[in-house]
C-alpha cells in the first residue's frame, strides 16, 4: 500500500497540467451537406465531420470556423472511399448522433465532446473531457482519452520500441548520421498511427507536428501542430491490417519495384568510378555470390546536380553500363535536390528561370550550405515548371543505361530543428515550416512522373531517404545513415534497432525498404574483428525487401573481405533470399494491392496476442515465415516467441514447437533462426547469379502439411517483372493447396488464372512435401503416377518437360513430386 501512496497524493494535489490554450465551447447548431456535417460552436469555432466511408471519418477542427486549407493535401488522393448513403443527424437534448453501418458517432453539446463507438456500442475514441480541441494562436492541440490497456504503433520510420505508449515523437525530416537507438526525429514524417482499440489516426498536417502517447498523463494522449489545419482521419478496422488497407485507400497504393530490385545490391560512399565498379562486379561473379545491383554514390557526377559523369572517374560510362548489364548488373545512381554554385552554367539557368527556393528576406535564390559540393541552390519542386526541366536532366544517365535513382539528402539536408535560419526559405507553395516535411515527397513525385513520361511502360526504381505520408505512390525507402560511428565493431545495438525501425517503416506503408547493411557509419580497421557483426547484418538484411550493403566513404564492405567463414555464411544468407524470390515477389504484389509490408511486426498477424506487442527482435516475413535474426555479440542461441499454432524449424524442416510460448533455439554463425507455420506452402526457385539470369526455371513448392482435416495453401503471383503490365492485369496466379486427411494428402494445383501474361517457356513444377507419414502410392487425376528415384526425379529439370513422377524419400522425410506445368488443374492423391 505504501508503495503507491506517494504517487497517488501527487496526482491528487498536482493533477496533470494541460496546455493553457483556448478550449472549444458548446455546440449551438449544425449544418449538413452531403456526407459532411459541420458543428458550429458558441466561440465561433467549428468541428467538421466528413464520412469518407462507414468506417473512416475526417475530423477538422477550425478555431475561427473558416475551414480553409492553405494547400490541397499532399498525402490524401481520395476521400470518398465508399458510399455512405443518406447521412442523418439525430439531435437529442444533450448530444447529436450520427450512425453508419459500422460506427456510432456522438457529439456532446455542452461542453463540446466527440466520441466514436463501434456498432456494438464499445467506445473506441474520445475527446478528453472538455479539452478535445485546444487552440493557442496558430498552434492547435488534440487531447484524447487514454485507456490503461491501450497501445500505439506506427508513425513510420522511428527508432525505439514498436509500442509507442509512454513516448513522444516529432515530425521534422532530419539528417541524423549515425543516429542513436532513440534518436528522434529522423528522415521521414508519416503522422499515421494505430491504437490497440482498433482505430488509426492520420494527422494530415505537414508542419512540425508532435505526438505524446501518455508522457504527460496516464489519462490522455495528445497530438498537436504549430500551424496549418488540425485535420485528421479516424480509421476504424477489425484489426491492424484492415486499418492499413483503408489508409492506403486514402493515400494511394505502393508502386511495385522491378523484380530485380528484390535481389541484393552493393554500394559504398566512394563507389564513384568505373574501375571499382568493374572490380566489385567481377568479385561477385567470380565467387558465385548472387547480386543484382551496383550503386554509384554522390560523387559520380561532375557537379551537383548536372547528371553528367565525373571526368577522370569514368572513361566510357556507356560501355561500363553495357558491360555490367551483360554481367547481369543494374546500376543505380544518386541524385541530390540542389544545384551547386560551382556548377555555374546550370546554376545560372535555374536562377534565371526562378527554379530555386527563395530567401524571403532578400527575395533572391536561397544560399544553402551543402555537405557536398559547396553552397547550392535548392530546387523548388513545388513549382510545376520545374518538373520537365529536371526530367530532361535526369534522363541523360537513363539514356546512357542506368536503371534508376536513389534520391538522397531530401530533408533537405542541413535543415534540422536547430537550423532555424532555414525557416526563411520560401517555396512556391508556402514557407519552409509548411513545406519542409513534404519537400522530399514533391521531389520524388517529379522523379517518378518524369521517369515514366520519358520511359513509357517501364517501372521506376527510386529509393528515397526523406519523405512524407503518401510516398508509397512514388518511391521506395531506406533507413538512412545507421551504425556506430565511434566504433563500428560495437554497432550491435544499432543493428538490433534496425529491426523495429524497418518494421515501423512498413506500418507507415513503406513496404519496400532496406537499411544500410553493415551500418553506414564507422571506419573498419580490423576486418576479422568485424566479421561476426557483418555476418549478422547480412543475415538480417537478407529479409529487407531491397537488401543493400552500404558503408561510408571508401570503406569496403564486400562479402569476401571478412574472411573465409564470413564469406561462406554471408553467401548462404544471400542465396536463401534468392531461393525465396517467388515467395517474396508474391508478397510484393500483396504490398501493392493492400499496403501490407513483407517484413511484419508479429502483432500484425497475431493482433489478439499481447505478447507480440513487445517482440521487437523478430518478425513475420509474409504470413508463413517467422524470422528472428541474431543481434547480440557472441550469441549462439536466440530467444524466440512463437505465437499460436505449431511451428517448424525452417533450417532442419523437422523440429516442431508448440505455439504461445518462448523458446530458446540454437543459432551458430551459419544459422538464421527461422520458423514456418505448420500448414504452409513456400515457393522457391533455383539460386542464380542474378534474378533474371534465366527467363524460365523449375519452381519448387515446399509443403508443410496442416493437421488432419485442415489445408495448406498458397497462390503464386508472377508477371513480366519490369513493365507496368501489373497495373493492366497482365499477370498470372497459380493456386496450390494441400489437404491432409486420415488416408494421406490431396494436392490440388489450380488452373492458372490470368490471360494477359504467359510464361516465356516451358517449366516443371516440383513439390517437396514434408510428410509425417510416408505415402505408398500416388494418383494424378485418377491415374497412377510412376514411382522413381530421387536422382531421376530431380534430373533434367530445365530441359525435359514430359515426365510426371513421384518419389518417397524416407531418409529426408519428404515426398517428392515432379509435374510439367501445363497451366491446367490437377489433383494428386498421396495414399498411405
Amino acid at each position: 500500500m505504501k508503495t503507491y501512496l506517494f504517487p497517488l497524493l501527487i496526482l491528487l494535489f498536482f493533477p496533470p497540467q494541460l496546455h493553457a490554450g483556448s478550449v472549444t465551447g458548446s455546440c449551438l447548431s449544425y449544418s449538413l451537406q452531403g456526407r459532411t456535417v459541420t458543428f458550429h460552436l458558441n466561440d465561433s469555432s467549428a468541428v467538421q465531420l466528413q464520412l469518407c466511408s462507414p468506417s473512416v471519418v475526417r475530423i477538422w477542427f477550425s478555431p475561427d470556423g473558416r475551414l480553409e486549407r492553405s494547400n490541397p493535401s499532399f498525402a490524401v488522393i481520395n476521400e470518398e472511399l465508399e458510399e455512405v448513403g443518406t447521412v442523418g443527424v439525430d439531435e437529442q437534448n444533450a448530444c447529436y448522433e450520427i450512425f453508419t453501418s459500422k460506427l456510432r458517432i456522438r457529439v456532446n453539446k455542452a461542453p463540446f465532446n466527440l466520441q466514436i463507438f463501434d456498432k456494438y456500442q464499445k467506445l473506441l475514441f474520445s475527446d478528453y473531457a472538455d479539452r478535445g480541441h485546444v487552440s493557442d494562436g496558430p498552434r492547435k492541440l488534440e487531447y484524447k482519452t487514454l485507456r490503461r490497456d491501450e497501445h500505439f504503433f506506427g508513425l513510420g520510420e522511428k527508432t525505439g520500441k514498436l509500442d509507442r505508449r509512454g513516448e513522444s515523437y516529432k515530425m521534422w525530416n532530419s539528417d541524423k548520421p549515425c543516429y542513436s537507438i532513440v534518436e528522434d526525429p529522423l528522415y521521414k514524417s508519416i503522422p499515421f498511427f494505430m491504437s490497440s482499440y482498433r482505430y488509426g489516426i492520420f494527422l494530415d498536417n505537414t508542419y512540425k507536428t508532435e505526438f505524446k502517447f501518455g508522457t504527460e498523463s496516464r489519462d490522455y494522449y495528445s497530438f498537436e501542430a504549430p500551424g496549418g489545419e488540425m485535420l485528421y482521419y479516424f480509421i476504424f478496422g477489425k484489426d491492424y491490417k484492415e486499418i492499413m488497407k483503408q489508409y492506403v485507400e486514402l493515400t494511394g497504393k505502393p508502386i511495385m519495384p522491378p523484380r530485380w530490385a528484390l535481389g541484393f545490391a552493393q554500394c559504398r560512399g566512394l563507389l564513384t568510378n568505373e574501375k571499382l565498379s568493374y572490380e566489385i562486379a567481377e568479385g561477385y561473379r567470380k565467387r558465385g555470390i548472387p547480386c543484382d545491383i551496383i550503386y554509384q554514390d554522390i560523387g559520380w557526377t561532375q557537379y551537383l546536380q548536372d547528371f553528367a559523369w565525373r571526368k577522370g572517374n569514368y572513361e566510357n560510362p556507356r560501355k561500363m553500363l553495357a558491360d555490367l548489364k551483360a554481367m547481369g548488373f543494374k546500376v543505380i545512381v544518386s541524385q541530390d535536390p540542389v544545384i551547386s554554385q560551382a556548377n555555374k552554367e546550370q546554376w545560372a539557368e535555374a536562377d534565371r528561370l526562378g527554379y530555386f527556393v527563395k530567401d524571403s528576406t532578400t527575395n533572391k535564390s536561397y544560399d544553402m550550405p551543402w555537405p557536398w559540393g559547396g553552397n547550392c541552390g535548392v530546387v523548388d519542386f513545388t513549382l510545376p515548371a520545374v518538373a520537365d526541366w529536371w526530367g530532361a536532366y535526369q534522363q541523360k544517365p537513363i539514356d546512357d543505361g542506368i536503371s534508376g535513382f536513389w534520391t538522397d539528402m531530401g530533408e533537405p539536408a542541413w535543415s534540422n530543428e536547430e537550423q532555424t535560419e532555414r525557416l526563411v526559405m520560401r517555396h512556391h507553395l508556402g514557407m519552409h515550416d509548411e513545406i519542409h516535411n513534404v519537400y522530399g515527397l514533391t521531389w520524388d513525385k517529379v522523379v517518378k512522373e518524369q521517369f515514366e513520361k520519358r520511359n513509357p511502360d517501364r517501372r521506376v526504381f527510386q529509393m528515397t531517404r526523406a519523405a512524407f505520408a503518401g510516398l508509397q505512390r512514388y518511391t521506395f525507402g531506406w533507413t538512412g545513415d545507421s551504425g556506430n560511428g565511434d566504433d563500428v565493431s560495437q554497432g550491435w545495438g544499432q543493428m538490433a534497432n534496425q529491426i523495429p525501425v524497418l518494421l515501423s517503416a512498413g506500418l507507415g506503408i513503406i513496404p519496400f525498404t532496406t537499411c544500410d547493411i553493415s551500418g553506414y557509419c564507422g571506419d573498419i580497421e580490423d576486418y576479422p574483428a568485424m566479421a561476426e557483426l557483418y555476418t549478422r547484418w547480412v543475415q538480417m538484411g537478407a529479409f529487407n525487401p531491397l537488401s543493400r550493403i552500404h558503408h561510408e566513404g571508401d570503406v569496403a564492405v564486400e562479402p569476401w573481405l571478412f574472411g573465409e567463414e564470413a564469406e561462406k555464411n554471408v553467401k548462404a544468407a544471400i542465396e536463401l533470399k534468392y531461393r525465396l524470390l517467388p515467395y517474396i515477389y508474391t508478397y510484393a504484389r500483396e504490398a501493392h494491392d493492400t499496403g501490407l509490408p513483407l517484413m511484419r511486426p508479429m502483432f500484425l498477424e497475431y493482433p489478439s496476442d499481447m505478447e507480440t506487442f513487445a517482440t521487437d527482435a523478430q518478425f513475420m516475413f509474409g504470413r508463413e515465415l517467422l524470422v528472428a535474426p541474431v543481434v547480440k555479440k557472441g550469441a549462439r542461441n536466440k530467444n524466440v516467441y512463437l505465437p499460436e499454432g505449431t511451428w517448424i524449424d525452417y533450417n532442419d524442416k523437422r523440429t516442431e514447437y508448440s505455439g504461445e510460448q518462448w523458446a530458446t533455439v540454437d543459432a551458430p554463425l551459419n544459422v538464421i533462426p527461422m520458423f514456418v507455420r505448420k500448414g504452409s506452402i513456400v515457393p522457391q526457385m533455383p539460386v542464380m547469379n542474378y534474378t533474371d539470369e534465366k527467363a524460365v526455371y523449375p519452381l519448387t513448392f515446399e509443403v508443410f502439411p496442416a493437421a488432419t482435416g485442415s489445408e495448406a495453401s498458397f497462390s503464386l503471383y508472377e508477371d513480366a517483372g519490369t513493365d507496368l503490365g501489373y497495373l493492366r492485369g497482365e499477370f498470372m496466379r497459380t493456386p496450390v493447396a494441400c489437404l491432409t486427411s486420415e488416408k494421406g494428402y490431396t494436392l490440388k494445383i489450380g488452373a492458372r488464372a490470368g490471360e494477359k501474361y504467359t510464361l516465356p517457356g516451358q517449366r516443371n513444377l516440383m513439390f517437396r512435401i514434408y510428410a509425417g507419414q510416408m505415402p505408398k502410392g500416388a494418383i494424378i487425376d485418377g491415374k497412377k503416377i510412376k514411382k522413381t528415384s530421387a536422382e531421376k526425379l530431380n534430373g533434367n529439370q530445365d530441359t525435359e518437360f514430359a515426365t510426371t513422377a513421384w518419389c518417397p524419400d524416407k531418409k529426408q522425410g519428404t515426398c517428392l513430386l515432379r509435374l510439367p506445368d501445363d497451366g491446367k488443374e490437377h489433383i494428386i492423391e498421396f495414399i498411405y
